[in-house]
């Protein structure tokens, strides 16, 4: 089946009690609107809606094998979704709200499009810790699917003018927050009884997951297939090409630093980790609109959140 692809008037609309009445509206009436986590900004649309969710993939250019991450305004809603195991409810506890996605067996009677889950039988839940995209789950009545709010595989947004760049005249409306705080997507792990598959790396490293339960956390089998956001190897790309581990840069590059260094734009001067992440996307944004014909990263530390920052960088180079 092809699905039309409209082209909207998009508006960019401060987040308030009256773009959010008019975002919730658009949800019930099956439209995608984007709005802003605390990770990046999303493409949400009613999860338990066939065509909603087709107009996510459709307005992303996004390859339908791929599944979504469903946000929850509470804990019932999950549970309503989804079985959580002990550990699951767990690292609910420890996490949630905030910037941990976990894969879940869904319930048979979830209610939800067998789209949100490219028909695996787990779902992908996150209860986000945000303002606006909790009131907009409250307001609409329905729980979210919520890629981000781009153009499959480019750069993940961090502002709504980086959304209104790729998105322009695909949706109608964006709810706009200002920058988001973490930067990063959120950390996908998979609960298991004797231990938890790392399946994306975030905010919430593998030693936090570790230490809430006492599990080993291993990373996901890289011949697996895609059970979950984020694993294609080739994803929050530029249309430039990206060089990694760059110590300096070369006559055609634009060099993205971390530390104290010689650079155009620099993650973390102090060398902060988190900082970085924070900063990430919206260097690679401001790296892609240059002159420069290429784009150059400084080596970044693999420890702690820097594992993520490592990952999204090593996608964006592939």
């Amino acid at each position: 089946m092809t699905i039309a692809n409209p082209v909207y008037s998009t508006r960019s609309c401060r987040y308030g009690a009256e773009s959010l009445r008019e975002a919730a509206l658009l949800i019930r009436a099956g439209e995608p609107v984007a709005v802003p986590t605390e990770t990046v900004y999303g493409l949400a649309a009613d999860a338990t809606d066939n065509n909603a969710v087709a107009a996510i993939y459709s307005a992303k250019g996004r390859p339908s094998f791929n599944p979504l991450i469903v946000h929850v305004a509470h804990m019932d809603m999950a549970r309503s979704l989804a079985h959580l195991s002990t550990t699951a409810e767990t690292l609910a506890a420890q996490f949630w709200p905030g910037p941990l996605t976990m894969v879940l067996p869904v319930r048979a009677d979830s209610g939800l499009s067998h789209l949100v889950t490219a028909g695996l039988p787990t779902v992908a839940l996150r209860l986000p810790a945000h303002p606006a995209m909790r009131a907009l789950i409250r307001e609409s009545g329905r729980p979210l699917a919520a890629p981000s709010a781009n153009r499959s595989g480019s750069i993940s947004p961090t502002r709504a003018e980086h959304v209104l760049a790729s998105l322009n005249g695909k949706v109608r409306m964006v709810l706009d927050e200002g920058p988001t705080s973490e930067g990063l997507e959120s950390t996908i792990a998979a609960p298991e009884t004797d231990r938890i598959r790392l399946l994306r790396p975030g905010p919430v490293t593998a030693a936090m997951l570790g230490k809430a339960t006492g599990l080993p956390v291993v990373v996901g089998l890289a011949d697996a297939a895609i059970e979950a956001p984020g694993q294609l190897e080739s994803h929050y790309a530029p249309a430039k090409a990206v060089r990694l581990e760059a110590l300096r840069a070369e006559a055609d590059e634009y060099l993205i630093g971390f530390g104290l260094m010689p650079c155009h734009i620099n993650l973390s001067p102090e060398a902060n980790l988190r900082e970085a992440g924070a900063n990430l996307f919206a260097a690679l944004h401001i790296a892609d609109a240059s002159t420069a014909a290429r784009i150059a990263v400084a080596p970044i530390p693999p420890e702690g959140i820097g594992v993520a920052i490592n990952d999204r960088l090593k996608r964006a180079a592939a």
